[in-house]
């Protein structure tokens, strides 16, 4: 696979400890399908890393706690016919799988108090408007 595959700033995902299966993928493709191993699993034991930094680190292992198995991720793909393509579709995948699961959280949301003066004109121009529509009613039959 050429070129780093950055998380995130100068992080970058180490090739050695990325673990690679193959299998043969399901669907169409021909007398082909049957022979070749196109679809690609690409296994990273993020517990045991040293690439992401400690903070990161732990947040991804809390955010991901539901797709780790034993400490390591999984990330499949099998859409391509040919086994490169899933390759780089599976990197692709797991760079940005990391890069959000690492993400700092956001920030919290500061309460905003609405001004008197609109929130007096609000319920002006609502009583405006009920009054137009209550003129509308033909009750002097």
């Amino acid at each position: 696979m050429p070129g780093p595959h950055v998380i995130r700033g100068s992080v970058v995902l180490p090739e050695a400890e990325l673990a690679w299966r193959f299998s043969r993928s399901s669907g169409p493709g021909g007398q082909h399908v049957n022979t070749s191993d196109s679809r690609v699993e690409l296994l990273f034991d993020l517990a045991a890393t040293k690439a992401l930094p400690q903070v990161w680190k732990e947040r991804a292992l809390e955010r991901l706690a539901g797709r780790l198995v034993d400490g390591v991720v999984t990330v499949r793909a099998s859409e391509h016919r040919s086994q490169w393509r899933n390759r780089e579709m599976a990197l692709v995948r797991l760079a940005s799988l990391l890069a959000e699961a690492t993400a700092p959280p956001p920030k919290p949301r500061r309460a905003t108090k609405i001004p008197k003066g609109i929130n007096e004109r609000r319920l002006r121009e609502k009583k405006a408007r009920s009054e137009t529509k209550r003129g509308r009613t033909g009750r002097d039959w």
